[in-house]
């Protein structure tokens, strides 16, 4: 039965970020994950987490300078020490919160960059990032993200991001497939969980095209949810979307697997 972990960056917002995590416990939620952990101390998100029954289950490592537009380093030519310092600071707190998933965001290609350049760079952090999350035993991961939502983001399609992971061969380099950007660029998604699911990290979630609750719009989840159960994927499901209204009060979607 898929595993429902809450997004407390998009989801909960109608509370302060401290107080997502009991809110989603009451909702039934036993997972959460976000995008930002590093505007508080490992600490007081830890005591959030046991106070409330709550696995961390993924966090993201620091896309670098927000005010900049930066959507991720791991892709950018020069910046490979900012990626590093990056990449420690994540396994910090995903060592300090135990969690064993880490999201690593790739960067933007600007136009008339040379994309051959980019992905050298890439595949290089990438190997490293996953050499120093290996011995605490976390996992890493790319997501393939549509370009829509983020301009000129670097890694958008699943079959490259499949080779990206082959090409540095680290068995802790996984994929992170969330469903709302691979329906956008690609489509088939029946197909693409059957392909590459053996070699998905971690799931996300959210309706098409608006990016709320996935009970509307044009991809039917609960079959989804449904065969992702069947190939036999034992990780978490991240709900990853924009409530239309409050956050418990469009759960009723949810209700079959928080349950259980």
């Amino acid at each position: 039965m898929p595993r429902l972990a809450a997004n407390l960056s998009w989801l909960y917002g109608e509370h302060a970020f401290l107080d997502r995590f009991a809110a989603a416990a009451r909702d039934g939620f036993r997972g959460v994950e976000y995008a930002n952990a590093y505007g508080h101390p490992a600490g007081e998100l830890k005591a959030r987490l046991e106070a409330s029954g709550l696995e961390q289950v993924l966090l993201n490592a620091p896309a670098g300078d927000a005010a900049r537009g930066e959507k991720g380093l791991a892709s950018v030519p020069g910046r490979d020490e900012d990626f590093r310092r990056s990449i420690d600071l994540a396994l910090a707190y995903a060592t300090a919160l135990d969690c064993r998933r880490v999201h690593v965001m790739a960067g933007l290609l600007p136009t008339g960059a040379d994309r051959a350049r980019h992905r050298e760079a890439y595949v290089r952090n990438l190997a490293w990032a996953a050499s120093q999350a290996a011995p605490a035993g976390v996992t890493v991961l790319i997501e393939p993200i549509n370009t829509r939502d983020i301009p000129g983001y670097f890694l958008n399609r699943q079959d490259d991001a499949h080779a990206v992971c082959a090409e540095v061969g680290a068995p802790n380099l996984r994929v992170q497939l969330d469903l709302y950007h691979c329906q956008i660029v690609e489509g088939d998604l029946t197909t693409r969980l059957r392909g590459h699911i053996g070699a998905v990290g971690h799931v996300q979630v959210a309706g098409v095209p608006d990016r709320q609750e996935p009970d509307a719009g044009e991809v039917n989840f609960p079959h989804l949810l449904r065969l992702i159960d069947v190939l036999g994927y034992e990780g978490w499901v991240g709900c990853e979307y924009r409530p239309r209204a409050g956050t418990s009060a469009g759960l009723g979607w949810a209700r079959p697997w928080l349950a259980t």
